[in-house]
């Protein structure tokens, strides 16, 4: 959202650190994933970032697991929470049934502590844009674009996340 993510900050003392912001209520939705290659051990963060103001339909999800299939070109679990447009949704039913190599698992319902993909959110959104207040969000989209390809590249962070879950998973 563009309303910023407020956090401590360092500053001289007795000057008090303001940020200018109007409380706008205008967003960009995301859909991630963290990938893990069995074979090479290698982990990948891969991310799409709606239009602005958009919340997240089961075409969305479609195009993200197509994409996720074009970039691996190999058999592929995705294991997501209970989201409604996730795989109870009948476009990505449609999907799912005509690619048999993509398998779907589900995480158990209100455990957000099993995602690792949370932290990626989390990450984000509460240690790399803390204290950003974007103008708009072409603003926003840029400065997330940014820190997300940041991420990209940090093999450790990512293997936190999954670590932080306690989920037996190698990597």
């Amino acid at each position: 959202m563009l309303t910023p993510t407020v956090r401590r900050t360092f500053a001289p003392r007795g000057q008090t650190p303001i940020h200018y912001s109007w409380d706008r209520r205008d967003r960009i939705s995301a859909i991630s994933a963290i990938t893990v290659s069995p074979n090479r051990r290698r982990l990948g963060l891969y991310f799409h970032l709606l239009p602005d103001n958009e919340n997240v339909h089961a075409e969305d999800v479609v195009r993200f697991l197509r994409m996720l299939w074009r970039q691996l070109r190999r058999p592929i679990t995705v294991i997501w929470d209970g989201s409604r447009v996730h795989d109870r949704a009948k476009a990505v039913q449609e999907f799912l049934r005509t690619h048999r190599r993509i398998v779907t698992e589900k995480l158990p319902a209100y455990a957000p502590d099993l995602n690792p993909d949370e932290g990626v959110w989390g990450h984000t959104k509460y240690v790399r844009l803390c204290n950003f207040a974007p103008t708009d969000t072409n603003d926003l989209r840029e400065r997330l674009t940014d820190r997300l390809n940041e991420l990209r590249r940090r093999p450790d962070l990512l293997a936190a996340f999954i670590k932080h879950t306690k989920l037996p998973v190698n990597s």
